[in-house]
């Protein structure tokens, strides 16, 4: 799936697409002190609950520098990731609820959720595959979001614990779940590394043609969960293009450099330098909520940086993957409860999807997300902590 000939029509086009991650429209703005929140785990008992029949749990992962991490087998949530800032003090840069009953409570916003079948959006809920049409559940105007109404977010996968720093989820969607052909097999490891690095590892495999678009949702304040904006955070992200959006957040198909506009970060940027420019991308997001298209790359170079403010923290992100979401909190509103009894508050946190593009069932241009029978969809995002 993961085709060279898309880096070939990249060098030769360029991509950047947009497309927002969520799909409410209210912004808010937040009232809350910028400074660094001390990491605590949630409480195991919190995540202790039946869903669908299933049972739900917490899982902590742990390597042998101190650094944590909390996986819920609901959603496959990343629930907290714990590491040590410019001090020394541990702090959770995981921003999310704390609880199962919270994350229910909260799931339009995907937090930390694994994304499935198909992560961004699909114009007009349906697509055509092999000469067959595929109608799929509108859940974002007349689009479908991260999966449909029902997607990989909200289901209990099954957790095997390998070792004290690795878990093994694993889910089937059946044929014809939320619309989509084929049943996909899919398994997710979790892997906390010595060097403080989170590796997501997905596969999937189908009994029939189908398209898959796999992702993890996090949402992160590299100063804490709940200790202010993210406007200050600075990132870089190497991206040359963007692929704009219609009113609908739908890819145009276009192809637009980032070159003289606010979505330039291939140098290291504060978020909220440019944010509030009047670029018509821009306001179609209300902030920065696109699909940046990465310049060529390995899993060995770093496509996107960022480091927060206060507390120093400074996350790289690694992929197989040809693009990353970049969204940065514009329609948290502080309707949703947060670990440490915060709040989610506008743009006080951000997430970076790594992802193949929105709409490429219906764009042949994009790199193909399909997966055929006897095919293996295999692709490993890194996210890797340290200090400056």
């Amino acid at each position: 799936m993961k085709s060279k000939t898309f880096y070939a029509a990249m060098l030769a086009a360029g991509l950047l697409s947009f497309s927002a991650c969520n799909q409410s429209t209210k912004q808010q703005s937040t009232n809350m002190t910028d400074s660094t929140t001390v990491g605590q785990l949630p409480v195991a008992s919190g995540f202790e609950k039946t869903i669908d029949g299933k049972a739900t749990k917490l899982y902590l992962l742990k390597n042998s520098k101190g650094v944590q991490a909390a996986i819920t087998n609901y959603g496959g949530r990343l629930v907290s990731m714990v590491v040590p800032d410019k001090k020394g003090t541990m702090v959770d840069v995981v921003a999310g609820p704390g609880s199962v009953s919270d994350y229910e409570d909260a799931k339009s916003n995907y937090y930390g959720a694994l994304i499935g079948r198909y992560g961004n959006r699909i114009g007009k809920a349906k697509f055509t595959l092999e000469g067959k049409e595929y109608k799929l559940p509108a859940n974002d105007h007349e689009n479908t979001l991260h999966g449909g109404k029902e997607g990989f977010d909200v289901k209990v996968w099954d957790a095997k614990q390998v070792d004290d720093h690795t878990l093994e989820l694993s889910y089937t969607s059946v044929d014809g779940e939320q619309g989509f052909p084929g049943t996909l097999k899919t398994t997710v490891t979790y892997k906390l590394t010595d060097d403080n690095a989170l590796e997501i590892i997905y596969n999937a495999t189908t009994d029939k043609t189908t398209v898959v678009n796999l992702t993890n949702h996090a949402y992160y304040n590299l100063n804490g969960c709940g200790s202010g904006s993210i406007l200050k955070h600075t990132l870089q992200l190497a991206a040359d293009n963007i692929t704009p959006v219609d009113k609908t957040l739908i890819p145009t198909g276009k192809i637009t450099t980032v070159q003289g506009t606010p979505f330039d970060f291939r140098k290291a940027t504060t978020i909220g330098a440019r944010i509030n420019e009047g670029d018509e991308q821009l306001k179609s997001g209300q902030g920065y909520d696109h699909n940046f298209v990465l310049n060529q790359h390995t899993l060995q170079t770093p496509i996107a940086t960022v480091q927060g403010d206060v507390s120093g923290i400074v996350m790289e992100i690694f992929t197989e993957e040809p693009g990353i979401q970049f969204y940065s909190g514009n329609f948290m509103k502080g309707d949703y409860k947060f670990k440490g009894d915060k709040k989610d508050d506008n743009r006080t946190a951000f997430a970076l999807e790594t992802q193949h593009f929105p709409d490429s069932p219906n764009k042949p241009s994009f790199p193909s997300t399909e997966l055929k029978p006897g095919q293996t969809y295999k692709t490993t995002t890194i996210y890797k902590f340290s200090v400056k």
